[in-house]
């Protein structure tokens, strides 16, 4: 089986060795071949992440079948982002396995599938939270007033007339003449010529 660990410090003052050690002791043990360790020293709660980039890329390209880190804070900067990383392990087939914490949900755990169900509910009931609060934060901004979505294009008056005048210039094919023209997008401008030659 092929593994890659990946290990993080948050400041440059601490060391990824106890973890190395930690993950490479875990495979030896098992037998599984290790690939790559990614290490970095970032924020958990950095945004992007090289390190992690390179590893959830292997996962995509299912170079590996399982991810080894010390513990669950080690990959997913807050609740939300772990479970997107999870349901993407879950999705290509590979294992997560945090000795630190007794995770491990390869084949050869029984208990396995357990963990990455329970993991994968906490995901899903992650995702519903986000929603609820998405439309909760929508319809109080709407009772307060606020107008959501794109704001009306407000054409020129004489729109029909300088419609017109750009079929004259330009035979009526480039779009985005009359975009620039009226001041809107090229889509915008498609729509009103139809409009303007059906009237």
């Amino acid at each position: 089986m092929k593994a890659i660990l990946y290990l993080r410090v948050s400041t440059e003052e601490q060391t990824v060795e106890p973890q190395r050690l930690e993950l490479r002791e875990v495979c030896a043990r098992r037998g599984w071949a290790v690939v790559a360790e990614v290490e970095e020293k970032a924020s958990g709660a950095s945004t992007s992440r090289t390190g992690l980039d390179k590893v959830m890329g292997m996962v995509r390209k299912r170079s590996v079948q399982a991810v080894l880190c010390a513990k669950l804070d080690r990959l997913g900067r807050s609740l939300p982002h772990l479970a997107q990383i999870i349901t993407e392990l879950d999705n290509a087939g590979v294992a997560l396995v945090c000795p630190g914490q007794g995770i491990d949900t390869s084949n050869s755990n029984p208990a396995g599938r357990l963990q990455m169900h329970v993991l994968m509910a906490v995901a899903q009931f992650e995702r519903s939270l986000i929603s609820e609060r998405t439309k909760a934060g929508l319809k109080s901004a709407v009772a307060g007033g606020a107008v959501l979505g794109r704001k009306p294009v407000k054409l020129p008056k004489n729109w029909q007339g300088m419609v017109g005048a750009w079929r004259l210039a330009h035979g009526g094919k480039n779009y985005a003449a009359l975009a620039a023209d009226l001041g809107c997008s090229t889509g915008t401008a498609f729509k009103m010529a139809k409009q303007e030659a059906a009237a």
